[in-house]
């Protein structure tokens, strides 16, 4: 997440997949236009940013934008403020967009969710010690708390199904033993 353009410069001198766009920096088009010109693919994230705000960034990097991040700017973000069907919100206005989820919450409960509500990306800040000096311990997660999102959301993945009408084989002895057929 370069925060100026001499931050984008060094970036480019990597190999980098994406150049994620900050919150805080989705207004500042001298930033923008850097982050342009590198025709890297990025992750814009929405965290206190109107509707306005979030178009005009995305029709400035137009198809150079991959993923559209749902995201609260409050380290850590309280449960109201979390507003998770804000991702269904996203894809609705973006259909074109992969749509992710940013995560500022100390728990691990929203990441998880994000995922069971279509989020194709899952941010969120990690450290070795929530009780560590710094601005964002506090809505940082430690290690067990990753592996726990992973294994949830793989969980979740595999749970999710097609959405096909479906009668299990593990179901018919079940449904031999219970299943009443009355004539009507």
């Amino acid at each position: 997440s370069p925060w100026d353009v001499e931050s984008v410069n060094f970036l480019i001198n990597y190999n980098i997949p994406y150049i994620k766009v900050a919150s805080a920096c989705i207004t500042d088009f001298r930033l923008l236009e850097a982050v342009r010109q590198t025709n890297i693919p990025v992750i814009l994230s929405t965290g206190m940013s109107t509707k306005q705000e979030v178009y005009k960034a995305v029709n400035f990097l137009g198809d150079q934008v991959e993923y559209i991040l749902a995201c609260t700017s409050t380290y850590p973000t309280d449960t109201v403020e979390m507003i998770m069907n804000f991702i269904k919100t996203l894809k609705k206005e973006f259909p074109t967009k992969r749509i992710g989820f940013s995560n500022h919450n100390a728990g691990i409960l929203y990441c998880v969710v994000s995922a069971a509500l279509g989020a194709e990306m899952i941010e969120f800040h990690i450290t070795l010690d929530r009780s560590m000096y710094g601005s964002d311990q506090a809505a940082s997660i430690e290690m067990p708390g990753v592996r726990k999102i992973v294994n949830y959301v793989r969980s979740i993945e595999d749970a999710m199904g097609t959405g096909e009408w479906t009668v299990f084989d593990s179901e018919e002895k079940i449904k031999q033993k219970l299943r009443r057929v009355c004539n009507g």
